[in-house]
């Protein structure tokens, strides 16, 4: 098995998202959400042939999209696919701080291999992050309940993205506190 390019991990991730937006934009959101399905579920299969194996998130985005936007093609009722965010939010909410209470924190197991943080630090993350999730959750009903198809597409696209983006920054601190350092072996 040889791993894929960097490239691929990034397309399967963005190009159903953008595409939905640009459909959304141009033939509708009953269209948008069939390209999504489509889009999640050929992202998969490349990422299947690619590796050999299917990453849990891919796994999981397949199965929330066609689940949802498959209800959602199904009854002509886009509050299916408005749903899965709140849904996925709360479902990663309860996966972090639940591993908390289990004493065997997910985001070091998810994380861990691109950063060491001390027990506190990873255990401080992940209750942000678990926090963060149930806010996200509630900006998600907040915005599909009270505005429009459109601005509701358009912040599942740009702004729930730029807070997550706002959100890892300010996490940045905490993460060069809690920082553990290598320890430098010295020829002596």
């Amino acid at each position: 098995m040889t791993k894929p390019p960097a490239w691929a991990k990034t397309a399967a991730d963005w190009v159903p998202l953008i595409a939905f937006f640009v459909v959304n934009k141009t033939h509708g959101f009953l269209p948008a959400t069939a390209v999504l399905v489509a889009g999640s579920l050929a992202a998969a299969a490349l990422l299947w042939v690619m590796e050999r194996r299917l990453p849990i998130m891919a796994l999981v985005t397949a199965g929330l999209v066609g689940l949802f936007g498959g209800l959602t093609l199904w009854f002509q009722d886009e509050t299916f696919v408005k749903l899965k965010p709140t849904i996925a939010y709360l479902g990663l909410a309860a996966a972090v701080l639940g591993s908390l209470w289990l004493k065997r924190p997910l985001l070091r197991a998810l994380l861990g291999g691109g950063m060491a943080l001390t027990d506190e630090g990873w255990r401080l993350l992940s209750v942000r992050f678990g926090l963060f999730f149930l806010a996200m959750a509630g900006i998600n009903e907040v915005v599909w309940r009270t505005q429009s198809t459109d601005l509701w597409v358009d912040f599942k696209v740009f702004g729930g993205i730029g807070l997550t983006i706002l959100f890892i920054a300010t996490q940045l601190p905490l993460i060069k506190r809690h920082a553990v350092e290598e320890v430098k072996s010295s020829n002596v």
